[in-house]
């Protein structure tokens, strides 16, 4: 369950574009047509779904305070976090250059399509927070850091599509002039952010078991108040 839950959040709740506004260079550049932005968003999934969990692992055998124990005692006091940006940039332009050449093999096309920017993707934020999220949120286990890699590439990849799609249908459209190219894609975007918070919603059974819970307990405390206030006033008659 924790394994689904966090695929579905990474995917609708937090994305990448739509939630944290990250990746839109590369978002709004290659999104004219379908078919590219297939081809980088596949990309994009491909490098998330392997530099998440191989940072994850950087991160706790190496960057993490105390993270080289395992090499012996003396190494206990050592913290290697201030290399985090330099290790993690190292893995993603690694992963980034493999999938340049697979690409340039195997769909030419697509390579030439795609230009810039896919060597982009090295530098590209979106790959980038995607590691850095997994590790300010101290994500637990490594199945968990790969299934948030791979639901943040698909959720990326989804919000690429979504826009490549609609700039296709709008470009037969009679849209104003002073809104056509970016300027209706700005709002296009902005629109769709606002329909994918609307997921927000998704998670949230245990915060109302939770408030439940909670009024329950404020329930019982108002009860025994007002026993306790009864219990007073009959006390004082007796007195009296």
């Amino acid at each position: 369950m924790e394994y689904l839950e966090l695929f579905f959040k990474s995917i609708f709740i937090d994305n990448m574009v739509f939630a944290t506004f990250l990746g839109m260079c590369s978002y709004l550049a290659v999104s004219k047509k379908v078919s590219t932005a297939v081809g980088l968003g596949a990309a994009v999934i491909f490098v998330l779904a392997i530099t998440v969990p191989l940072n994850w692992l950087l991160d706790q055998y190496i960057l993490q305070p105390g993270a080289l124990s395992w090499l012996g005692e003396s190494y206990e006091t050592y913290d290697l976090s201030f290399l985090s940006f330099i290790l993690f940039i190292a893995t993603i332009a690694t992963m980034v250059q493999l999938v340049e050449i697979v690409v340039e093999k195997f769909s030419p096309a697509l390579y030439n399509s795609l230009g810039i920017f896919l060597p982009l993707i090295a530098v590209n934020c979106a790959i980038l927070g995607g590691s850095l999220f997994m590790q300010s949120r101290e994500i637990p286990t490594l199945g968990l850091a790969t299934v948030y890699g791979i639901g943040s590439g698909i959720g990326w990849f989804l919000a690429i599509l979504a826009i490549a799609a609609i700039r296709e249908k709008i470009r037969y459209s009679n849209v104003p002039a002073p809104l056509r190219g970016l300027g209706i894609t700005f709002i296009i975007t902005g629109l769709m952010a606002i329909g994918f918070m609307s997921f927000g919603g998704m998670l949230t059974g245990g915060d109302e078991e939770e408030t439940t819970e909670e009024k329950t307990v404020k329930v019982d405390t108002k009860e025994d108040k007002e026993d306790a206030k009864n219990e007073l006033v009959n006390n004082t008659k007796v007195i009296k």
